[in-house]
């Protein structure tokens, strides 16, 4: 048998075999609805990309921050259950290179017994907080998917970023 006739009978074995299991799926699971996917399409980019409807400010944030978040981070986001004990502090100032991270990462994991249970105006109002206590905005201006990814982090230009700029 030549090599080109032996590689069209695997082949024809191959599609045939992929045919026949095809035919035979363990039927698991259940279709997902576009609705489904929203709920976990929750990505945020640099730019701002993906970011919801909402606002929030540093005061508003400071009550939310205090009811939800104070026990493990301590007051003003000076510690607490989750302060380390030695080495460099990281903090928003010199460790987050995009405000929108911020935002992102609060928005999945906090609180952490119940990630995902912030509203979006929340989450907004607590980034702004955050933001606020390590003076990279004012303590009157409002976050939203306007403004956030217009926020200029301290430490931006000390990354490498998979994400050029846009001029």
């Amino acid at each position: 048998m030549s090599m080109r006739s032996s590689f069209a009978t695997a082949a024809a074995l191959t599609l045939s075999a992929g045919t026949v299991l095809s035919a035979d799926k363990p039927d698991l699971g259940q279709p997902v609805s576009e609705a489904d996917i929203v709920l976990w399409d929750i990505s945020i980019g640099p730019d701002g990309v993906g970011l919801p409807p909402g606002s929030g400010t540093p005061a508003q944030g400071r009550v939310v921050y205090e009811q939800k978040c104070e026990t493990c981070h301590g007051k003003d986001g000076q510690g607490g259950r989750n302060a380390r004990l030695s080495g460099p502090q990281r903090h928003v100032g010199n460790y987050v290179p995009h405000a929108t991270t911020i935002f992102d990462y609060t928005r999945r994991t906090m609180p952490w017994h119940q990630p995902k249970s912030l509203t979006n105006d929340e989450v907004y109002a607590v980034t702004a907080y955050i933001l606020a206590l390590n003076k990279i905005i004012g303590d009157s201006d409002a976050m939203s998917a306007e403004t956030l990814p217009r926020v200029r982090m301290p430490n931006r230009d000390g990354f490498i970023s998979k994400y050029p700029e846009k001029h």
